[in-house]
């Protein structure tokens, strides 16, 4: 089974090298996309020749970083993509376990949430807040049964990728791609990994660094899709549950 690990980067000059070594430890090959870095990280790459590289002229946002590596995996005919942050979150050694796992199911996504390892990092509460609540909206609009919508730490089977069409650019993204996965009646499994916060004042960008508009805007982004897909496949029916200012699930 061919796989690729892609490290979606912008501005991680401080973590690249690390990252990306322990990447290629464990992966053959290992694309990063960096969406516009302005620091020391283009200088950084263009030094290594056994990787690829996809650069976005500008910073377009997490989103659309993905959605190159999908690209680039589709374009390529991997078996196998492999996702990871590059902010040291991620534990590359478990990218094998990722590869294997992605045979029996179309997406395998991490989860910080499906169990506690010794030594776990405790959440930023807004964070850890608005991760539970838009989960919780994801199960219920969708009859999904995550525990973790957004861990970045993901295996796709690239040929399920095929029909997955992004137009969320930012840190949305996981939302969008959650509605179709969904839609589409694709199978995921989620493995747990650790809960590592290295960094818990990195910044979202703009207004979206704001706890309650980074809520709204992600129920924003659930509702529309939620609408655009609807009638393309019948989620399973579950119990009506209140939430205040909730997504409507298209209802």
């Amino acid at each position: 089974m061919r796989s690729l690990t892609a490290l979606p980067v912008y501005n991680e000059g401080a973590h690249i090298l690390g990252v990306l070594e322990g990447a290629l430890c464990y992966s053959r090959e290992v694309l990063v996309v960096d969406d516009g870095s302005t620091d020391a990280t283009p200088q950084i790459l263009a030094q290594r020749n056994e990787i690829h590289v996809i650069r976005h002229p500008r910073n377009l946002g997490y989103g659309a970083a993905v959605r190159s590596a999908f690209h680039f995996a589709i374009a390529n005919n991997y078996d196998v993509l492999v996702t990871i942050d590059c902010d040291g979150q991620h534990q590359p050694q478990m990218i094998p376990t990722f590869v294997r796992a992605a045979a029996t199911a179309d997406v395998v996504s991490g989860s910080r949430y499906l169990r506690r390892f010794p030594g776990d990092s405790e959440p930023p509460a807004d964070r850890r807040r608005i991760n539970q609540l838009i989960t919780e909206e994801l199960n219920r609009c969708l009859g999904l049964r995550l525990t973790d919508a957004f861990c970045g730490f993901k295996a796709y089977r690239v040929e399920a990728l095929r029909n997955i069409h992004i137009t969320e650019t930012g840190y949305a993204m996981p939302i969008e791609f959650w509605v179709q996965a969904a839609r589409l009646g694709l199978s995921i499994l989620e493995l747990a990994v650790p809960l590592i916060y290295l960094d818990e004042s990195r910044s979202f960008g703009g207004a979206m660094d704001n706890a309650e508009v980074r809520l709204a805007v992600y129920r924003q982004v659930l509702e529309r899709c939620i609408t655009q897909w609807k009638g393309i496949a019948t989620p399973p029916a579950l119990p009506e549950k209140s939430a205040p200012a909730a997504a409507s699930c298209g209802d």
